[in-house]
């Protein structure tokens, strides 16, 4: 497994001003709840996928907008990328640890919208 490469180091204990336009959690935010970014990160919690089944498993989503959004996504270290060299080559993805915190709230948030939505036995 290839770990992902974080854009930009945070040093121990700083805080960020999320509020301000150059706080670089804030991009990291922007992947994470972009349209495409919340479904790669809650397909990917169960295991790790192939980028057709990661396409398989989000429907709706292009090609070219799924691998943008992993592009993002593994840049910002949530997401690794491990490529075998085979022909052609077979391209893997699985969420880091850091991908795994980041991904458990929306796990509860999605969990919480599901059972909110699912019908309810009346007795």
């Amino acid at each position: 497994m290839a770990g992902g490469l974080q854009r930009r180091q945070v040093e121990t204990g700083k805080r960020y001003d999320v509020f301000h336009t150059d706080c670089p959690a804030r991009d990291v935010v922007d992947h994470v709840t972009s349209r495409w970014g919340i479904w790669v990160l809650i397909s990917l919690r169960s295991g790790n996928l192939r980028f057709y089944e990661l396409r398989e498993s989000i429907q709706g989503i292009s090609e070219k907008m799924l691998s943008q959004t992993l592009r993002a996504l593994v840049q910002d270290g949530l997401v690794w990328r491990e490529v075998e060299p085979t022909t052609p080559p077979q391209v893997t993805y699985g969420l880091s640890e850091f991908g795994r915190d980041v991904g458990e709230p929306l796990t509860e948030l999605f969990d919480r919208i599901t059972q909110r939505l699912s019908p309810r036995t009346t007795g």
